[in-house]
């Protein structure tokens, strides 16, 4: 029987050792509270990788699994329901695998939600559009963060 659970480690084709076995993806919240774009990250928990460091809610994908589905997934399980009205304002795609990526989506939603659910997340916060770069961020979402602030910055 074929693993359905895409959670695991992937040596992938550049040599790196990765999390997610069918890639992974993960999603930025993002609301306008008074005329103040925030949005929502999360501070990883000690008990994660780069632990302590300041992130979207993420992670692996499972088979066959679309990245928006597991982002929304993933965003369920570390901060709580997703509200139903939202609208995806973009996405990024950190590709630097021939069988391996990251895709962060950029949502809109009518306010501020969420909490830690699990082990995995410290605390989560919203935070001003451009306060976010002063945080000690994950490696690869501090990569990832000009595009998604300029996404964030976008309206529906």
């Amino acid at each position: 029987m074929a693993q359905l659970s895409g959670d695991g480690f992937l040596r992938c084709s550049d040599g790196r050792v990765r999390w997610g076995l069918f890639g992974a993806a993960g999603v930025v919240f993002v609301a306008t509270v008074g005329s103040v774009r925030q949005v929502m990250i999360q501070q990883r928990s000690t008990l994660a990788h780069e632990g302590g460091t300041w992130s979207c809610a993420g992670g692996a994908l499972d088979r066959d699994e679309s990245p928006l589905a597991g982002a929304l997934r993933e965003a369920a399980e570390e901060v709580g329901e997703v509200p139903s009205e939202h609208s995806v304002l973009g996405q990024y795609c950190f590709a630097p695998a021939t069988d391996w990526s990251y895709t962060t989506f950029v949502i809109e939603v009518p306010a501020p939600f969420g909490f830690s659910t699990n082990f995995e997340t410290e605390t989560v916060e919203w935070f001003p559009l451009d306060s976010v770069g002063e945080l000690p961020m994950h490696a690869g979402f501090a990569a990832a963060w000009p595009h998604l602030k300029q996404l964030c910055q976008s309206s529906i």
